[in-house]
């Protein structure tokens, strides 16, 4: 490993070498819970920022069946407006991907 040019003009003195800020390619998978119709911005936003979104839905579906249809329609809007993704994964629980990165529906 070569040293650089200022290092090895420095003797006895010292530079402390910071790695450089690299762009982020990490995509962060947030954990949230739709519990009522006002936490749907909340994810949304998220979702804009680039964030892979897995919502808890369960304590809004055992309360509110027509809040939560009401909830996932605008939910589902945002996704395609952004060209993401969104699906359910069994009774409780969404998952929502801006468009860098899809759901595979392949079944197993």
């Amino acid at each position: 490993m070569k040293l650089p040019d200022i290092l090895k003009e420095k003797e006895g003195e010292y530079a402390e070498i910071m790695p450089e800020e690299e762009e982020s390619n990490y995509v962060r998978i947030m954990i949230e819970k739709l519990d009522k119709y006002s936490s749907v911005d909340r994810i949304i936003r998220k979702l804009k920022d680039g964030n892979i979104v897995i919502a808890k839905i369960k304590e809004l579906k055992d309360s509110n069946e027509e809040e939560l249809r009401h909830s996932i329609t605008k939910i589902r809007t945002a996704c395609e407006s952004l060209n993401g993704d969104i699906a359910g994964v069994g009774e409780e629980w969404i998952i929502v991907t801006p468009n860098t990165a899809n759901i595979s529906r392949e079944s197993y």
